[in-house]
């Protein structure tokens, strides 16, 4: 059973993220320039439609904001692009802080990798 999201246990959980994003390369941590990463429970039906989920699938992690490959001269003043890490699903895939922060980092790599301008149908040619 998952334990219910005390502000403790939630910092926890922003403890870990910190640790899985200060894990990654840094050439790639230098990419997330102006993308800022949050953690919430759960993803909202909003959220589910948004990343094309089906009923009965979960989200790991969800990028909102213009990827670069759609940004124009007219791209300027913007609140930052947002990486949500969805708590409460990761949690129930993992068994330990470990898998949890492996499981974080490679959500914020898939992630960024939307913020560059990748579909889910190139990542899915990408890993095979």
């Amino acid at each position: 059973m998952i334990p219910e999201l005390t502000p403790l246990y939630r910092r926890r959980f922003e403890r870990l993220v910190e640790r899985a994003i200060a894990g990654l390369p840094s050439h790639i941590r230098d990419m997330m320039n102006n993308v800022a990463v949050v953690v919430e429970r759960e993803p909202s039906a909003e959220q589910l439609a948004a990343g094309g989920i089906e009923p009965g699938d979960t989200l790991l992690g969800l990028y909102q904001g213009i990827p670069l490959t759609q940004r124009t001269s007219s791209y300027t003043m913007v609140l930052p692009d947002r990486i949500t890490i969805f708590q409460r699903p990761i949690e129930s895939l993992c068994a330990s802080d470990q898998q949890i922060v492996d499981q974080i980092r490679r959500t914020v790599v898939h992630e960024l990798a939307h913020h560059f301008g990748l579909e889910e149908s190139d990542l899915r040619r990408l890993r095979r």
